[in-house]
């Protein structure tokens, strides 16, 4: 093995643990939907990129993510931005009042919603459900 392969080897070994760290999916038309057929355990983030609500919301999400892997490993997180698909046809039947709002869904059923709260028990409370959802 020459030194270009071998370095380049160890930078995608090295890599590997930030990968379970990984972005959540950006929401199309379809794509939640898609999750949900499949089995999945979907978390829904409904959010704008000016809303200091968001923000905080997401330092929480990332802070728990960053304590518990299996948050990351056995939840589909779906970011939906809401200038983009405030007025979808998700939010309308979903009934979604505003931006910053949390839901988490398994087949047919919503399990959970967080509507403004940016506290760290409220959203592992969520989070937690979720987990459950996804390993039952």
């Amino acid at each position: 093995m020459d030194r270009r392969h071998f370095l380049f080897l160890t930078a995608g070994a090295a890599a590997l643990p930030f990968a379970a760290n990984a972005a959540p999916l950006e929401y199309e038309p379809g794509l939640v939907e898609k999750h949900l057929k499949a089995g999945d355990t979907v978390f829904l983030d409904f959010k704008a990129s000016w809303c200091s609500t968001c923000a905080a919301q997401e330092r929480v999400i990332n802070t728990l993510k960053s304590e518990n892997s299996d948050y990351e490993a056995k939840i589909t997180f779906v970011d939906v931005d809401w200038d983009a698909y405030g007025k979808s046809e998700l939010v309308k039947r979903m009934n979604i009042p505003r931006r910053s709002t949390l839901v988490v869904l398994k087949g047919d059923q919503e399990l959970g919603r967080i509507v403004a709260q940016t506290g760290t028990s409220q959203i592992k409370t969520l989070m937690d459900t979720a987990l459950r959802a996804a390993t039952a």
